[in-house]
């Protein structure tokens, strides 16, 4: 069960291997890589009867015990940051399972602070960042200490969360970038009313989501900009997260009916792949399950690479009413292509290329090839660099046919959304429930699943609460349909209420540019009130 061995290094080439700080701390590879582990561990042999009846926290210890040495973070310590991390949580179990059909659950995510699946990562990886900066300035003068630039992008709830778990925190200032216009209201509120001084809200004016990352990675890769302000990751690239995040699926695996474990099937909206990801590892390591589901809506790339094995940002066909409207226009067919990222009903997937994916190419890459690391991080790069080049890569059949055995992946559109979040609305053997749009896509990804292997256990993951996508739900269950239905009393907690009216902090820029030039004009503020406060302290 010893991680002292566990270390880190880059899907994309090199021979160097980090520490757990140094990965965490670094996020992205100098090289544009991702940080992975050496070596998947080994579960103890009598995992299943020692943690069945373990806590979150005490689960989560064990779990990330397998991969944080005690040279990281010594045993005592890591426990006071996971309890910590999800002592704020609503849920005693943390991530709560509710039944919702016979074979059917969904994973209750969001019962954390920003009511949002993030939570679970983003808690703990602010308390992580928080502990090394503590103890790398210990007893130096303020001019001295190390400061982290924590940059990261959002589609909504990576950045109420990343905020959350880093507003206040020493020696960290986060600047998080969305783009302008496409995030919900309430999403929106909780990032821009946060007061704290070291909090950055970006609007990128002109971008969708895709772009926002883009810059993100740029400035990671960006050798002098990033040594010059210390840059952090707290989007999924970051290891950590993913690690936080297998925990989840042993806590599901746990709080089922013994009878029904060895046939579980985990469904994941899923954009950015971190979540799945984190599944993955959780079945490497050794959790009995079945294939994942990767739920996506129409933004499809990932559902179009598990059934032909290529990887393309292509243009993807209008359906439904934008298909109608292009019809009126005088399309011929009803299907008109649109550029780019289709803004749906679930607005936190609208993503093209998933960050993640990638550490999973990696993987398959390596299992296709040699199996020797340096063969298959050439593979890899070859992979991306065709990617960033051409927009599309062909991975082949027997990639896809690999990364087949432990994923499907079905594609949901918004019409079907929205029957989604009417039809639990309306359940009546397991009570009504009302879900956000992306749990509805992993709702509809399930009911098609649940055909292809009906004897299996259902988990779906549900990744917010519905009142962080009141459009989506209110046009779901409109007054005209469903007169009984009222949004703010039935649906919206008094915590997300309360942001209404709030002054709002928001700083829009356009474009990478932009965005440089907001974080040089804050650290070099930083910098003089820093050196101010030395030279007053001598």
């Amino acid at each position: 069960m010893s991680s002292s061995n566990v270390k880190y290094f880059s899907t994309r080439g090199g021979s160097e291997e980090l520490t757990f700080e140094e990965a965490v701390l670094t996020g992205l590879a100098p090289n544009g890589g991702l940080y992975i582990p050496t070596h998947i561990p080994s579960l103890p042999a009598n995992w299943e009867t020692e943690w069945a009846n373990l806590s979150f926290p005490e689960l989560s210890h064990a779990i990330l015990s397998l991969f944080i040495p005690t040279s990281d973070i010594p045993s005592a310590d890591l426990k006071d940051l996971i309890q910590k991390s999800y002592g704020t949580f609503r849920s005693d179990l943390t991530t709560p399972l509710r039944q919702t059909g016979e074979n059917e659950y969904v994973m209750e995510l969001w019962h954390g602070p920003t009511w949002a699946f993030k939570d679970v990562a983003l808690q703990f990886l602010g308390n992580v960042f928080a502990y090394f900066l503590e103890r790398r300035n210990q007893g130096k003068p303020e001019e001295e200490k190390e400061q982290l630039t924590v940059v990261g992008a959002t589609s909504g709830d990576t950045g109420s969360a990343a905020i959350y778990g880093l507003r206040s925190k020493p020696s960290v200032t986060i600047f998080i970038l969305y783009p302008d216009g496409r995030v919900s209201p309430i999403q929106l509120d909780q990032m821009a009313t946060v007061p704290d001084a070291n909090v950055y809200v970006v609007a990128v004016e002109d971008a969708d989501f895709d772009a926002c990352q883009s810059i993100v990675k740029t400035l990671f890769s960006d050798k002098e900009f990033n040594a010059t302000h210390r840059l952090g990751a707290i989007n999924s690239i970051n290891w950590a997260r993913i690690l936080a995040q297998i925990v989840y699926y042993f806590s599901a695996y746990f709080q089922l009916p013994a009878d029904k474990r060895d046939k579980v099937q985990f469904v994941v909206p899923t954009g950015n792949f971190g979540d799945i990801l984190a599944g993955y590892y959780a079945k490497r390591l050794g959790l009995p399950m079945r294939e994942l589901v990767v739920a996506t809506n129409e933004n499809d790339i990932l559902e179009r690479f598990f059934r032909t094995g290529r990887y393309a940002r292509e243009d993807l066909p209008l359906e439904g009413q934008a298909a109608e409207t292009a019809a009126v226009n005088g399309s011929s067919d009803g299907q008109q292509a649109v550029e780019g990222v289709k803004a749906t009903h679930s607005p936190a997937m609208d993503i093209m290329l998933s960050s993640n994916f990638e550490r999973l190419l990696y993987y398959l890459a390596e299992e296709t090839g040699s199996g020797k690391r340096e063969d298959a991080q050439a593979t890899l790069k070859g992979w991306m660099d065709v990617l960033k080049k051409e927009g599309k890569v062909d991975l082949g059949k027997d990639v896809q046919a690999v990364g087949s055995r432990d994923f499907w992946a079905e594609r949901v559109s918004d019409e079907q959304t929205i029957e989604q979040i009417q039809q639990y609305y309306t359940r009546k053997e397991f009570g009504s429930y009302v879900v956000d749009p992306h749990t509805a896509v992993g709702l509809a990804a399930q009911a098609r699943s649940a055909k292809k292997s009906p004897s299996s256990t259902w988990v779906t993951l549900a990744t917010a609460h519905p009142a962080k996508f009141s459009s989506a739900v209110e046009l779901a269950l409109s007054a005209d349909a469903y007169p009984e239905f009222n949004f703010n009393r039935d649906v919206l907690p008094e915590e997300l209420k309360a942001l209404d009216g709030l002054e709002k902090r928001i700083h829009k820029v356009k474009g990478e540019q932009g965005v440089r030039e907001l974080i040089e004009r804050v650290k070099k503020g930083e910098q003089k009130a820093a050196t101010a406060e030395g030279k007053g302290s001598i």
